[in-house]
């Protein structure tokens, strides 16, 4: 997973401003809630996750990839891996990048 996600990551920090700007940062930071959603309802069933908070379009990257590695610490199976690749693989595409 870490492959994709580090793929992302380099693009938006690659990514012109102006890219950022038109929904890319944007679909990175719904791509990181979602991935650290996952983890929190992993790690911790019965909580009510908290929501990665937006910290500025050139920290989108960054908060993919933290996501993504706290993700795959607590997977549980092929199942819900292929699930996130290609949640990140959509992201990704949405964003033009």
């Amino acid at each position: 997973m870490t492959l994709a996600v580090d793929h992302f990551a380099e693009r938006l920090r690659a990514a012109p401003q102006s890219r950022l700007q038109r929904g890319a940062a944007a679909e990175a930071l719904g791509l990181a809630r979602e991935l650290a959603r996952r983890a929190q309802l992993l790690e911790s069933p019965g909580d009510e996750p908290r929501v990665m908070p937006d910290v500025g379009m050139f920290a989108a990257a960054d908060q993919v990839t933290l996501a993504a590695h706290d993700l795959a610490l607590v997977l549980r199976n092929e199942g819900e891996l292929a699930s996130a690749l290609a949640l990140v693989a959509e992201a990704q595409q949405r964003a033009a990048v």
